[in-house]
């Protein structure tokens, strides 16, 4: 029996091609061509022998050799990300690392970080800001933060909180001639837009408020557009106009006084935020202490 370990990157082409069902998505992931990684696979097949996927339409079939082999082939990569992780930190301080979407991350959990520290003294988190999808294989994170629909295979995932979207908007757009304290106003103000990074069905909108609330006589594309929420949150507070704000992240600025729900009609959004971990290391003691203290949290604010 041949005893020799195939090439490491051709092992990662087929661990992504896997994972994503494709070839396009597990080339961005690796920064190559889809050609590259299409070669990776062949030479793979040709030294192990064996077929690895096939295609059928446009879904990546994978062999019986290739489901049994794929877990632990994963397994084997994210210990070896824990121990390049290893070898690059200070062995006397760990850290936990904790990717989050850069407007939840600014506006409800880096307020809230100092409860945590106080709570677990022990534990430091190194928070990354990214509205991409983390490869906990390859990217040295511990746990992650996302919004969508809780469908992460392979993953443990919690539901934090779900999002209601309504307006908000700074307490002196209240006042003046054209104040906002009817919907005909707001064709006087302007609204404030959010271009959501992150591929989703339908992302919250003006567009979609508007319909809701029976508006016709505004104009729902007008307005200044900024990449990320907090941005436009901003904005708002700024007295710069009108945004869309989500439940979780403007609770603080409303209690605060810095923004104002200017009118009671909330959509729900079908996609809600998840603390998700890979299902080898969920019940790690620091990042079941780290969910423990976001799901409290998320309940106080709720």
């Amino acid at each position: 029996m041949n005893r020799r370990m195939p090439s490491l990157n051709a092992l990662r082409a087929f661990e992504a091609t896997a994972r994503h069902g494709s070839l396009t998505r597990a080339a961005g992931e690796l920064h190559v061509t889809p050609a590259a990684v299409s070669h990776q696979l062949k030479a793979l097949e040709e030294d192990l022998g064996i077929k690895l996927m096939r295609r059928v339409g446009q879904e990546l079939i994978l062999s019986e050799a290739a489901q049994a082999g794929l877990p632990s082939l994963r397994q084997g990569f994210r210990a070896l990300a824990e121990g390049v992780r290893l070898l690059r930190e200070d062995p006397s301080h760990h850290y936990l690392t904790v990717s989050v979407p850069p407007t939840l991350a600014a506006t409800w959990l880096v307020p809230r970080l100092d409860r945590f520290k106080r709570q677990e003294t022990d534990i430091d988190v190194r928070l990354e800001a990214s509205d991409e999808m983390v490869n906990f294989l390859h990217d040295g994170v511990d746990m992650a933060i996302r919004f969508g629909g809780g469908d992460y295979p392979g993953l443990h995932a919690t539901r934090l909180f779900g999002e209601q979207v309504y307006p908000v908007c700074s307490p002196e757009l209240l006042d003046g001639d054209h104040g906002l304290t009817n919907l005909q106003n707001l064709k006087h103000h302007t609204l404030l837009h959010v271009e959501w990074q992150a591929a989703r069905d339908e992302p919250p909108s003006w567009e979609m408020w508007l319909r809701a609330a029976g508006v016709d006589d505004v104009d729902a594309t007008r307005g200044p557009r900024f990449s990320h929420g907090a941005m436009s949150l901003q904005a708002a507070a700024q007295g710069h106009g009108v945004a869309l704000g989500s439940s979780a992240l403007v609770a603080d600025a409303l209690k605060a006084g810095r923004l104002v729900k200017p009118f009671d009609l909330t959509i729900d959004y079908e996609f809600t935020y998840f603390v998700v971990s890979p299902q080898e290391t969920a019940e790690d003691p620091k990042i079941k202490a780290f969910r423990r203290w976001l799901l409290a949290e998320a309940l106080q604010s709720s």
